[in-house]
């Protein structure tokens, strides 16, 4: 309740350091236009702390600034403190200083830890407090969060859990914030904090045990987040919006979209293996565009709910079962005839009809329908009437000219040019201080004749055990080759031939971090680095090296000067680039893309390194891990154009392995292809509707399917890309004909369409002159056009 009325929340995850402050109104206004009226986000402790008692809250770590332009919008804000937060984010937030304090546990009944925690989540609400931002206080904060998915470690070893949790709950309630606690992913919590839910079906999965306290949805997982190596990741609309109106018929008053907007993980601040781009699958894109149809097909869902609130809060509760897995929830205030029912399909692959309150009704398998008044089917979650619409990468002419690099390689490193040396090679965390991805690791040996293989054809193979995540190798500092670990793998092994001389030869090995890991109980344990290392095939056997001496340097030297900013670059001297090489910093400038489209890279030529704009870290690249489908998990990576200047933009890749920067393309991103994918087979027939005054006015007269295109702002449609009506198969971008087809659909679309910034399409067989007798038609209508802005080239 707030000020004594009952409210319900649909809420989305925005983190403010994933996206430059300058898209945070526009994001914060797509998001409210997507009927949402609460955005939730995570406080990153090591973004705001990098240093005991050094803080950051500058740029996009303007926590206070984000907050208050969410109140500016009129929505309510959701603070997840933790200040352990997981996230995909490097650490899971913990700044790395605290695993310098001795004998400290992380998340456990530990004091150093417990010392750390409780000073800075007092620190963090005493500045909501200073800025009158909690509820309480007349804000906009209406919760707030204390620790994260703690019930994922209870097991992992004697943290004493159930005490650390008690004492984390009486710490977070004696702070007087006047607005709830709530702990995330638990079915029970202690005192008045509300236990939460994370996941993908919380109205159906969850057992919530605190039966007296509200039912919270934490985290509805939009899509799933994504690691390098992995395939693309996606979640229908219709399944989220499935999963939404069956946690709110069973009570459920708050959902949490995560993520609503995924961002980009700058610079290193992304976990272990997580991709640069963070839930680009959600209702709204890492650019800022929002993902049709998810992001209209969860606007609908909450444009009715909230049209039927007070039905939906205050009516009377019942249920009726329908049928096997049909049932029926129904909120009713008879004396105001207010009557809201969500009818259920629970079964997989099944369509059915049902009789409700003496009516027919068609439900397709796993899905719900709203009915307003308890008898006219206004939303269905399986049935997306809104349009479609599919990316587009799109050269920039102006950014691709004078196309020239230079170069500047990192020296290979030596055993006697280093100053850290041990007799094995040295734990990597440890001596990176998470300052950088990168450690050397440097040894060399003398051979013998009688060591090398006797015969030509057999080359020695050095084999390194790493628990790092990738290593590129260099003997007598030519290049080896390279070798990576996975997401679920806690080490690999790089093992490739190599050519060794008579005499002293050196090994020299890049071990690289993809971020540090986010979770686990052994988080503060968490080590890096060359486990074993040994040279097999020799002609006198095995030759192992962990024991014969290593150096050690952190950082790269381009790291230490900066050279990617326009301050630094100076300190080193940059030739003319020669493709192909590896450890190697390249630069080129280039003039800012015309127009206001997002603006990529495309990085398919490159293999693995950082990427620097203008000296800002734009994040991680790694296109040469390929997904088990033979494709980069990510080949495109965003630069937001709050970063660009309109000339002479500086960027600087730091390239590991063998990569053709000529080859990187910098290009723009439109949403300029629009669809539409509906049956004209749809009984029980969706009543249109609109809002009058709050409530859900039916449109009666209205009695067939209509497909709506509008195009984005200041553009219109100049292109049918495709037009059928029958049985064609696909999505949008990439429909085919099936074999009812009808051919005049395109010249149909075209007069209705051509010119205009949006049209109507009636789904309807006579309308396109389709046979509907065709023995396998579906009734459907594909459409596909391309907008554009007048005089744009298409």
């Amino acid at each position: 309740m707030i000020d004594g009325r009952r409210e319900l929340f649909f809420s989305g995850a925005i983190h403010y350091p994933r996206s430059p402050t300058q898209m945070w109104p526009k994001l914060l206004k797509t998001a409210k236009e997507g009927g949402l009226n609460t955005i939730e986000t995570y406080v990153f402790w090591n973004a705001h702390e990098p240093e005991p008692g050094k803080f950051n809250f500058e740029g996009r770590n303007d926590m206070i600034k984000f907050l208050k332009l969410i109140q500016s919008f009129g929505m309510y804000a959701i603070v997840r403190i933790g200040p352990f937060i997981q996230g995909e984010w490097n650490h899971g937030a913990l700044p790395y200083w605290l695993r310098e304090i001795p004998h400290i546990i992380f998340r456990a009944n530990n004091e150093p830890y417990k010392r750390e925690m409780e000073k800075f989540v007092r620190f963090i609400v005493q500045m909501l407090k200073d800025e009158n931002l909690f509820a309480s206080q007349g804000g906009n904060i209406i919760l707030a969060q204390i620790e994260n998915e703690y019930g994922n470690i209870k097991k992992d070893h004697i943290t004493e859990g159930d005490k650390y949790l008690e004492w984390a709950a009486e710490m977070a309630i004696s702070t007087n914030i006047g607005v709830p606690w709530i702990m995330c992913k638990q079915s029970t919590a202690p005192g008045v904090v509300i236990p939460t839910c994370n996941g993908r079906h919380c109205g159906d999965t969850w057992i919530m045990k605190d039966e007296n306290k509200p039912h919270l949805w934490t985290e509805n997982w939009t899509a799933q987040f994504r690691a390098f190596g992995n395939d693309l990741a996606q979640r229908s609309a219709e399944d989220i919006a499935y999963s939404v109106l069956r946690f709110f018929a069973k009570g459920g008053t708050l959902v949490n979209y995560y993520m609503y907007y995924g961002g980009t993980n700058f610079g290193r601040t992304g976990a272990s293996y997580v991709l640069t781009g963070y839930y680009d699958e959600g209702p709204i894109d890492e650019y800022g565009m929002p993902k049709a149809p998810k992001y209209g097909h969860l606007r609908d869902l909450h444009n009715v709910i909230k049209s039927y609130s007070r039905a939906f809060l205050e009516g009377k509760q019942s249920f009726e079962l329908l049928g096997q897995g049909y049932e029926a929830r129904n909120f009713e205030i008879p004396e105001e005839k207010l009557c809201l029912a969500f009818i259920s399909n629970n079964n997989t692959g099944e369509d059915g009809t049902v009789i409700f309150r003496g009516d027919k009704y068609y439900i397709p398998s796993r899905s719900v329908s709203i009915l307003a008044d308890c008898k006219h089917v206004v939303y269905n979650t399986k049935r997306v009437f809104v349009q479609h619409s599919e990316r587009s990468f799109h050269k920039a002419e102006k950014a691709t000219k004078n196309n020239v690099w230079e170069m500047f390689s990192e020296l290979i490193p030596r055993y006697k040019q280093t100053t850290i040396r041990n007799k094995e090679p040295l734990e990597q965390y440890n001596q990176t201080k998470d300052q950088s991805d990168y450690l050397w690791y440097t040894t060399s040996f003398r051979l013998e004749a009688d060591d090398l293989p006797i015969r030509g054809d057999i080359r020695p193979v050095i084999a390194v055990k790493s628990t790092a995540h990738a290593m590129v190798g260099f003997v007598n500092d030519a290049f080896a080759g390279n070798g990576h670990g996975s997401k679920k793998e806690k080490f690999f092994t790089f093992e490739t031939p190599i050519s060794l001389r008579l005499g002293v030869n050196h090994l020299a090995l890049l071990s690289s971090s993809m971020g540090m890991k986010d979770s686990g109980g052994e988080l503060v344990e968490l080590k890096g680095g060359i486990q074993d290392c040994t040279i097999q095939g020799l002609n006198t056997g095995t030759l192992d090296l962990q024991i014969n001496g290593w150096g050690h340097k952190a950082k790269l030297e381009g790291e230490v000067k900066e050279i990617y900013t326009e301050k630094g670059m100076g300190a080193v001297k940059w030739v003319p680039a020669v493709s192909g090489q590896a450890v190697t910093w390249y630069k080129r400038y280039f003039d800012e893309p015309d127009g206001d489209d997002p603006v990529v890279l495309d990085m398919t030529s490159m293999c693995k390194g950082m990427i620097f704009v203008n000296g800002e870290g734009m994040g991680r690249y790694w296109t040469s891990y390929k997904t088990p489908g033979k494709v980069a998990s990510q080949a495109v990576y965003h630069i937001p154009r709050t970063f660009l200047k309109s000339k002479n933009n500086l960027l600087v890749v730091f390239e590991e392995e063998l990569g053709k920067p000529e080859g990187i393309l910098i290009q723009t991103v439109r949403r300029d292809d629009i669809c539409v994918f509906i049956s004209e087979h749809n009984p029980a027939q969706i009543k249109p509707w609109d809002e009058h005054g709050g409530q859900i006015k039916l449109i009666a007269e209205d009695h067939n399917t209509r497909g709506f295109l509008n195009c984005p702002p200041k553009k219109i449609i100049q292109e049918v890309v495709f037009a059928s009506f029958g049985n064609p198969v696909g999505s949008c971008a990439n429909f085919t004909v099936g074999t009812c087809h009808t051919p005049n659909a395109k010249e149909i679309v075209a007069k209705e369409c051509l010119g205009k910034k949006g049209c109507v399409l009636p789904v309807l067989h006579t309308f396109y002159g389709a046979d509907i007798n065709c023995p396998t038609t579906t009734a459907t209508l594909a459409v596909q056009v391309r907008c554009h802005k007048k005089g744009d080239p298409e």
